[in-house]
């Protein structure tokens, strides 16, 4: 941080924020435990049983949650959960890689090894984070479909991160030079470096606000001891997140205030992340309420589960159900729609201090243009576009 005698006392407040942070962090690490919990970790004894609240499951308030039984009710709650944290494997393999080139960026600053440490811790945390997931949701689809259907093989850091997306290869390849291009630059940039963590600080938020949810599925449990494994992951993981965005603020909100003020250049590069951000989140579904996946996308996915022994329906009753959950109003559509109401308002609020953002990111213009009509068009079209191929 800038040594300047004028920023001294603002950054002694802004250094023991974040010692207390990390000391915090690394004292309530939860690393031992989801290891220990990944590790006993076996569907089949927890197989008939809830792993989140009820309305955190796959197509919850559409035709297909409310013609489905209770068995049948908990498999789409547990994939759910199976496809909720494989969108947040494919994030944290992306924080751990500029988590370190954020790091190389604040090398040249004074101080610059609480950061590094706590970065180096958080890498460290996302490791664990992603083996639990990858475990648990590697035996759920090799038990109900014998292949996987959210789940993939293990990638690299500059793969479109939304993993069901409004895609092709020559968006995925503009996407990862993009993102090669920003490690590069943040790797030797100090305010790039820290504005990557508003970046992270705006994507976190949006996991803060889903997994407080799905944490307190775990914490109000009659017994704890003997809930399911999954949701107990999902708890550890919360705690370990919250530090992470308690340091993607700091660094963010205030020890990019010790730094010159940006050039037109580094605002340019940092006004197009946020509004990388906006384009990522602009879509939102209603197979899964809190990651804003674009449904066309999902279609192969949810039609292989329909047909899957599982739901064991026809071809004709696979399509006449996914048409009936994508291309109608339903309760469903509504929550998610809530759900990225509710994202995009506290982006606003995280962003609103962050005095060189384009007017368009500080109100969330892209995100703000998507609406339920919209998706309803967008559905419609799509999904005709599906049966005829």
């Amino acid at each position: 941080m800038n040594s300047n005698k004028t920023h001294c006392l603002e950054n002694q407040n802004i250094y023991k924020k974040l010692q207390i942070n990390h000391t915090r962090n690394k004292q309530q690490d939860h690393t031992k435990l989801l290891d220990e919990a990944a590790a006993s970790f076996c569907y089949e004894s927890c197989k008939d049983e809830y792993w989140n609240p009820e309305e955190f499951s796959l197509l919850y308030g559409t035709p297909l949650w409310e013609q489905a039984s209770p068995t049948q009710r908990i498999i789409l709650n547990q994939l759910y959960w199976v496809a909720y944290y494989s969108q947040i494997i494919s994030a944290e393999i992306a924080t751990i890689y500029f988590n370190q080139t954020s790091a190389a960026g604040l090398y040249a600053q004074e101080d610059f090894r609480l950061v590094c440490d706590t970065l180096d811790l958080e890498s460290s945390q996302e490791r664990a984070h992603i083996n639990a997931f990858r475990i648990v949701a590697n035996q759920v689809e090799i038990a109900l479909f014998g292949k996987r259907v959210f789940s993939y093989t293990m990638r690299g850091p500059f793969t479109e991160t939304m993993v069901f997306a409004d895609t092709n290869i020559w968006k995925r390849r503009w996407k990862k030079l993009q993102l090669q291009a920003f490690g590069l630059l943040s790797s030797d940039n100090t305010f790039l470096a820290c504005q990557y963590f508003t970046v992270r600080g705006v994507r976190t938020l949006n996991g803060k606000l889903v997994q407080h949810k799905l944490s307190n599925y775990y914490q109000k449990h009659p017994n704890q001891e003997t809930a399911p494994i999954p949701a107990k992951i999902s708890y550890y993981h919360f705690m370990d997140e919250s530090f992470h965005f308690n340091s993607s603020t700091i660094i963010s909100h205030d020890v990019i205030h010790c730094l010159k003020p940006p050039t037109s250049f580094e605002k340019l590069v940092a006004n197009l992340g946020i509004r990388g951000c906006q384009q990522d989140h602009y879509h939102f579904s209603v197979a899964i309420n809190g990651i804003f996946w674009y449904d066309p996308a999902l279609y192969s996915a949810v039609y292989q589960i329909l047909r899957s022994p599982v739901f064991n329906m026809s071809d004709a009753e696979a399509k006449d159900m996914m048409r009936q959950c994508f291309t109608q109003e339903t309760e469903g559509l509504h929550r998610s729609y809530k759900t990225h109401t509710e994202a995009m308002e506290s982006y606003k609020v995280y962003l609103e201090k962050l005095d060189y953002l384009w007017e368009n990111n500080r109100q969330m213009s892209i995100m703000a243009a998507n609406s339920i009509p919209k998706y309803l068009e967008i559905q419609k079209q799509a999904f005709a576009n599906f049966l005829r191929s």
